[in-house]
This record gives C-alpha cells, sequence and structure tokens, in this order.
C-alpha cells in the first residue's frame, strides 16, 4: 500500500520491518525476509535517499527508521494535493467535453448572445434582414430596445414586410403604450392583445428567431442579459406555433382617425359609438380600469359604469362574454 507515497513493493517491505526492529542492519532485515544482505543493503540505502531511513551510530552498516509521521505524511498530503488537482482538471475536461458535444450538436440551431447591446444589435440586424414577415411577443418592460427607438420596423413596413405585433396586457400600464401602438398600427403594423405572454420574442420570415433568458430581464445587469437566436430546427418550430396559438386568441386593437384605440369595424344596430367603442377597446386590449380611465380622461366609477352598460348592450353577465361578444360581432 506503500507504492502509492512512492515506495516500490521490496522498499515497503524493508521500511515495515525497520520500523519494527527501530534500528536493524542489512544482515538484521536479509535474516528477517527473503532478501539477501546485498539487496537488503541496497534497499536500506534507497530508503534512506529518500528519507525513510538514517545512519544509526552503531556503525555505517546500521540504519534507523524515520517516524512514519515524519516521512510519510508529508508524502502523502503532496499525494492527495496531487490527487485533487488531477480531479479538478478531470473536471474541467469533462465540463469541456459537455459543453463541446453540446455546442457541436445546437450550435447550428441555436446562438447564445450575451449583453443588452448585443441583443439589441441582433433585434436591428433581424428586422433589416426580415423580407416578409416579422412577428412579435410584446412584454412590459422592454430588456433592450425601448418602443421609440426601434426605428427599423418602420423602415421594414415600408419595405412591406407584415408585422403582427402580440401585447400582454401589463405592456399597457405604461402611460405612453397606447400611444406606441397607435403609431405601429397606422405605419401598418396589425396588432392584437392577451392576458399575458410566457415569454418575449421576435421572429423573422419564419426562419429565426430571438428570445431572451432571463425570466425577468429587468432584475439583470444589462451586460450579464443572455439570449438565444434560434435558427431552423424544431425548436423554431414550436416557438412559431406558440406565437400562432397566442396569435389566435388575442383581441384585435384597432386605430381609429381620431388616433385612438377603437373600432374600424362594420357596425350593426346596436353596436357601441364613440367614447364606449373606445372603451371596449381598452378593455378586450387588458388595460385595468385606472388605465383606461386615465386615457379617457374620466373617473374609475364612470368606466366602471360604461362596462355595465356595454354589458347590459350585449346582453352578457361578464366581462370575458362581452369580450368574446364584442369580438364576434365586430364591436372593436
Amino acid at each position: 500500500m506503500l507504492e502509492t507515497v512512492g515506495l516500490t513493493a521490496d522498499e515497503s517491505e524493508v521500511y515495515r520491518l525497520l520500523v519494527a526492529a527501530g534500528t536493524a542492519s542489512a544482515q538484521d532485515i536479509s535474516d528477517r525476509s527473503a532478501f539477501d544482505v546485498v539487496t537488503a543493503r541496497l534497499l536500506l540505502r534507497a530508503l534512506e535517499h529518500k528519507g525513510l531511513a538514517s545512519a544509526a551510530e552503531d556503525g555505517p552498516e546500521w540504519f534507523t527508521a524515520v517516524p512514519p509521521q515524519v516521512a510519510l505524511m508529508p508524502r502523502l498530503q503532496r499525494h492527495f494535493d496531487a490527487l485533487e488537482q488531477t480531479r479538478a482538471a478531470v473536471h474541467e475536461l469533462a465540463e469541456t467535453h459537455r459543453r463541446s458535444a453540446w455546442a457541436r450538436n445546437t450550435g447550428e440551431a441555436v446562438e447564445i448572445i450575451t449583453g443588452a447591446a448585443a441583443l439589441r444589435q441582433h433585434l436591428r440586424q433581424l428586422q433589416h434582414g426580415a423580407g416578409r414577415e416579422m412577428m412579435w411577443f410584446v412584454k412590459a418592460q422592454y430588456v433592450a430596445m425601448s418602443p421609440e427607438s426601434n426605428q427599423e420596423e418602420y423602415d421594414a413596413l415600408d419595405r412591406g414586410v407584415r408585422y403582427r405585433a402580440l401585447y400582454e396586457q401589463a405592456y399597457f400600464d405604461d402611460p405612453d403604450s397606447v400611444d406606441y401602438v397607435v403609431k405601429g398600427v397606422r405605419a401598418g403594423e396589425i396588432a392584437r392583445a392577451v392576458p399575458a405572454l410566457p415569454l418575449r420574442l421576435a421572429i423573422a420570415d419564419r426562419s429565426v428567431a430571438i428570445l431572451p433568458l432571463a425570466a425577468s430581464g429587468t432584475s439583470r445587469k444589462p451586460r450579464e442579459l443572455q439570449a438565444a437566436v434560434v435558427r431552423e430546427s424544431s425548436l423554431l418550430d414550436a416557438l412559431i406555433a406558440l406565437f400562432e396559438h397566442h396569435w389566435e386568441i388575442g383581441a384585435p386593437l384597432r386605430v381609429t382617425e381620431e388616433g385612438r384605440i377603437g373600432g374600424a369595424g362594420t357596425l350593426d344596430a346596436a353596436s357601441p359609438v364613440g367614447e364606449d367603442r373606445h372603451l371596449l377597446s381598452l378593455m378586450v386590449a387588458g388595460m385595468t380600469d385606472e388605465a383606461i380611465a386615465g386615457q379617457l380622461r374620466v373617473s374609475k366609477r364612470t368606466v366602471q359604469r360604461r362596462i355595465q352598460g356595454l354589458m347590459s348592450l350585449a346582453g352578457v353577465a361578464t366581462r370575458m362574454q362581452l369580450g368574446w361578444h364584442a369580438a364576434r360581432r365586430d364591436w372593436l
């Protein structure tokens, strides 16, 4: 067992005999083992060279064992340290192999980018390269590109690129949000609203998508923000299907000539008009009563009273039924 600290099997046996005897000569070791005197002498001198034995005062052919705790413990500690370093090196190699294997398998489909600046640049390039369609999940509190700075959208719309943007309810908590939506829709954007979205997402021409990876991008430092660029793969197909699912259940957001979110459809005899039609569109977009009141510059109580009136007009009992009824009868 002492081979692990640098002794051969023969040296280990002689050292055991020397430790047991305390002091011994080559002849003593030969008498207690299968080694001849010459071999025993050579092994004792090897132990002396390695610091496990020392010459005894009894004569040049006599040797005293250096205590194991003095001779072997430092060797054992060095061996342990070397094993720890080797273990760390093996772990690092294994991790490198895992990352390399993952990169080889997914590198063509997924690229990870780091930093808000890099994400912003990729979003701009994505829109510059779009030739047919852009699909967006727009969540509250942007992480890289503010709505007012996205000039690339208007450039793409001018080129004839179709923009479909899906907004979540919390997005409209920003007082300026309606103005951004109105500007986009007037430029040609097709907008809808849903109560909530699972992630931020931009897809160009159904061939490449970008999505931030942080659950809440605003809680991370801009330089630490990570996003995935996903190219043609089953993952991209799943992201497109996710967008289309939410798009189907989204409420349309139209803009009136006065620059409000509100109806552009054909009115029926019982459809709401004026402010009530505008209010209904804001409600279906998912805005809170407080936010709607702010947009219409009326009290929250007035908003609630008008919604009750619209529910009576539609003959429904809940706001969800009112939204469904409004969509079916093109009141939005």
